[in-house]
């Protein structure tokens, strides 16, 4: 199992360089959206600050309480496990549904169809225990 999972929300422990020339300073927030190679690296959404859009189309800073805001994505980046600490696992974030749809993405059609039958079994079993 890996250190981090698909949705966790993460910060940096040190700066990460951005693919458009800026930088992701240490402890800059941001949620995995994608998990390489068993955990071998991860790819991560880093956010900035709360901005939303000016009647000008323009961005402009705002409060995380104020209608329309929304925050800035630095970058889509590639992070590893030493380079990030876990500050809400994506199980605190998601319901379990939501949760177990995020795992299924993950896994090949084998295992999901291994997931299906197993759950077809708990439905005929809660049915049989509500008859009786």
């Amino acid at each position: 199992m890996t250190r981090f999972q698909l949705f966790d929300n993460v910060k940096l422990t040190e700066n990460i360089p951005l693919n458009d020339g800026g930088i992701a300073h240490q402890e800059t927030r941001g949620t995995i959206v994608e998990v390489f190679n068993n955990g071998e690296a991860y790819l991560v959404e880093l956010f900035g600050d709360w901005i939303k859009y000016d009647a000008e189309g323009n961005f402009i800073t705002a409060n995380k309480d104020e209608k329309d805001a929304f925050m800035q994505t630095l970058g889509v980046e590639t992070v590893y496990d030493h380079q990030m600490v876990l500050t809400v696992s994506a199980r605190e974030i998601m319901g379990v549904k939501e949760h177990l749809n995020a795992l299924l993405e993950t896994l090949p059609d084998n295992l999901v169809l291994q997931v299906r039958d197993f759950a077809e079994f708990l439905q005929q079993r809660q049915q049989l225990t509500v008859k009786n």
